[in-house]
């Protein structure tokens, strides 16, 4: 059973994830293409501050109000997106990942719009810078689970329920071995994953981390618990390849009671 899997940071429709885009807008005044530093430092700054590992593309649109004939404008609009690349350029920007540079002409605007004309045409006079980044990926966080899954990651941890000892002991019980052969069933059926087996003890002071095992009478409970699964499941042919055990003593109790503390545990080490 899964408790924790992982953690999407986009929305998938179907199975096409779209591209994201971000856009950094540069204005201009009236029948202007210069720029003054303060424009150039945004926009270079806009660059610099998303992630450059996501940075696939750029692409620059330059943009004239409604004012003026139709050829000016575009050659307008042309200049103001050539002002933008060159300064990236100087800037240190490769002109490699500059896709598109382009004059798209004047913006116009509908007859019945009266209100704040000149703020309207103020915003169209400008370039888009537009960054095109490539998707996040999905971030899979270890998940915590009760049986071996079809599908692990790297860190997964396995409670095994009823792979608990007596107090003192690193003795298998014959209801430990029962749950231990399914487990072992399971290892055979994916044969591509390996994993640590973890011992743990409950019960000792706060300053001693391990116990004593009574059998051998050597502080070494957890890792003597650890090694019996390990030994436990080489006899049911699973590869020591694919296995590795640690004794973690008191350091990381469950919090559920001083007998589920007296257990192993699985962690995918590798897949």
């Amino acid at each position: 059973m899964k408790l924790l899997k992982y953690v999407p940071l986009f929305l998938f429709w179907g199975i096409v994830q779209a591209q994201e885009e971000v856009v950094h807008s540069v204005y201009f005044d009236f029948d202007k293409f210069a720029l003054n530093d303060k424009q150039v430092n945004d926009a270079v700054d806009f660059i610099k501050k998303t992630d450059s590992t996501r940075i696939e593309t750029i692409q620059i649109f330059g943009y004239t109000d409604d004012v003026g004939k139709e050829a000016y404008n575009y050659k307008l609009s042309t200049k103001r997106a050539n002002a933008i690349q060159n300064k990236f350029i100087e800037k240190g920007i490769k002109s490699k990942i500059i896709v598109t540079i382009e004059g798209k002409g004047r913006i116009l605007i509908d007859d019945d719009i009266l209100e704040n004309l000149p703020e309207k045409r103020s915003k169209n006079r400008r370039v888009d810078v537009v960054l095109n980044l490539k998707p996040l990926p999905k971030i899979e966080i270890p998940g915590f689970y009760n049986t071996i899954q079809k599908h692990h990651i790297i860190g997964d941890h396995i409670y095994l329920d009823n792979v608990l000892f007596e107090r003192g002991s690193s003795k298998l019980t014959f209801k430990t071995k029962t749950e231990l052969d399914k487990i072992a069933r399971l290892l055979q059926k994916y044969k591509n994953l390996e994993f640590e087996i973890q011992g743990h003890v409950c019960c000792t002071p706060p300053y001693q981390k391990e116990a004593i095992d009574l059998d051998t009478k050597k502080r070494q409970l957890s890792v003597n618990r650890a090694q019996s699964v390990y030994k436990y499941l080489i006899l049911k042919k699973i590869a020591k390849e694919r296995m590795t055990f640690k004794g973690y003593g008191n350091t990381v109790p469950l919090g559920k009671g001083a007998e589920y503390d007296r257990r192993v545990e699985l962690v995918i080490s590798k897949i």
